[in-house]
């Protein structure tokens, strides 16, 4: 495993992290005691950064890797998010009698006295437009509440207006083969900046793990298949707002080019890792074997230049009509 400066905290991470979305649900069914195992052997393989939020099963993926901690003796950072249990998710609560019950819970969650990082999840664009919050996080660190604090972000315009702040130490984005457009400006803002980019949803929604088919189908709770249109939440997430047709047929394309020493999920994540701006993926995993595919990417040899030109041809034939520009 190799490791990446993340911002300014001084840390160094995991470029291949674990995204704890799916430990908790909305990704199909999960056992606690696979989840588990999928996390130690993270660790093994020499993970020390896992992201979740407070939403994650309702505290459930929070309260996994607080376990996972008391179970290991290495330095294991965990960055949380908050917002999304607002409900209605609108811009006026985001203020500092929610923000501060929310982190109180992820303390208590994560079993904790302070968070390692708080990241915002997903607000309202006019929330990044409000100084007043990111006041409330600077009093939360202030308070020994919050060691740092980030962002988790749909759009491009929400990740530089969320980096103007200076104590914003991360952004969460989604980054991956079918969204191209975070490194037209971003990057390079953010590398300025000394601000870390967690790359999310790195294999869109499984779709970039090329084992689905137009006949797969998914348990009623996984948002692929109740948020294809947004109806639950942005429809970016799902899929990285590529319509299930078009995105099996890019990535069609994306097996024909793919090196022969690399799995196509091998493939899409060390494409990921091309971008040094980017301090690390964060790939879920439920079961050891998917974290072992996943988390041994550190090892392989970069990509060639043709297979990145190939991969920037394909989505110009296939997805950037369907994500640049609204992204």
């Amino acid at each position: 495993m190799k490791y990446r400066a993340l911002g300014r905290t001084g840390w160094k991470v995991s470029e291949m992290s674990f995204g704890a979305w799916a430990i908790g649900g909305t990704w199909g069914p999960v056992k606690d005691e696979e989840s588990l195992a999928a996390l130690h052997r993270a660790v093994e393989l020499g993970v020390n950064f896992f992201d979740t939020a407070d939403v994650y099963g309702d505290g459930r993926s929070e309260r996994l890797l607080a376990q996972l901690r008391r179970d290991h003796s290495e330095r294991i950072y965990i960055a949380t998010k908050a917002g999304r249990r607002l409900d209605p998710h609108l811009t006026e609560g985001y203020n500092r009698e929610n923000i501060t019950a929310f982190v109180e819970r992820s303390l208590k969650n994560l079993g904790t006295e302070a968070l390692d990082l708080l990241q915002l999840h997903c607000p309202p664009t006019d929330v990044y437009y409000m100084p007043e919050v990111f006041g409330v996080l600077d009093d939360l660190v202030k308070a020994g509440k919050l060691h740092y604090y980030g962002v988790s972000v749909e759009k491009v315009e929400e990740a530089l207006k969320a980096i103007e702040y200076p104590n914003v130490q991360s952004v969460q984005i989604i980054f991956n083969i079918f969204r191209h457009r975070p490194t037209e400006l971003f990057f390079e803002e953010a590398k300025k900046r000394q601000v870390g980019i967690l790359a999310r949803v790195p294999l869109a929604s499984g779709m970039l793990t090329g084992k689905l088919k137009a006949d797969s189908t998914f348990d009623t709770d996984d948002h692929r298949a109740f948020n294809r249109h947004g109806e639950a939440f942005d429809r970016g997430e799902t899929f990285s707002g590529v319509d299930y047709e078009t995105g099996l047929e890019a990535v069609e394309e994306l097996k024909a080019i793919c090196p022969a020493n690399m799995s196509m999920v091998q493939f899409a994540l060390r494409w990921i890792l091309m971008f040094d701006a980017v301090t690390c993926a964060i790939p879920g995993a439920k079961r050891p074997s998917q974290a072992e595919e996943n988390f041994s990417i550190s090892d392989l040899p970069p990509l060639s230049e043709e297979a990145m030109s190939q991969v920037r041809v394909i989505y110009d034939r296939h997805i950037r009509e369907l994500v640049h520009h609204y992204w």
